[in-house]
């Protein structure tokens, strides 16, 4: 599977699908980061890389690594939103034992509206949000909810 595009459902069908995406993308997560890599220099490694753009309208798209990379359905590589860019980030941490989990934020339980990657580095966990600028920075959301990753 290189690429999930279905109708939004709701929040687990989402989780459940980005699940599925970080395990078929670690084969190709194995070649494409060097091993030893730590999280920050990862994070400006994928920044270089990466590029976020939003869904179509009423889709969710979902790319692995590969689809992200090579086959990008936008046609330019390293383009998709926050969860794409989230995938192609937790997918890269399994593979460098990085402890990673998502978190999905938003103004409210039923009105998520992002998800990113926390890492854990020097003993605290610190964001790893692709769409943000800097490593360890995103915004305040009222509503924030951890999730282990596969």
């Amino acid at each position: 599977m290189t690429g999930y595009k279905v109708k939004y459902k709701n929040l687990q069908h989402t989780i459940d699908a980005m699940g599925r995406q970080i395990y078929d993308s670690l084969d190709y997560a194995e070649g494409f980061v060097a091993r030893g890599t730590k999280p920050k220099e990862l994070f400006w490694f994928l920044k270089t890389l990466t590029s976020y753009k939003n869904d179509p309208p009423g889709v969710e798209l979902l790319q692995s690594m590969p689809s992200l990379f090579m086959n990008n359905f936008w046609g330019k590589s390293g383009a998709g939103d926050c969860d794409c860019l989230s995938i192609c980030a937790a997918a890269c941490c399994k593979v460098l034992n990085i402890p990673c989990r998502l978190v999905v934020v938003g103004n409210s339980p039923t009105a998520p509206s992002h998800v990113y990657v926390e890492v854990k580095d020097n003993g605290s966990w610190v964001p790893f949000d692709l769409v943000n600028t800097f490593y360890g920075q995103t915004k305040k959301y009222r509503y924030i909810s951890t999730i282990d990753v596969i």
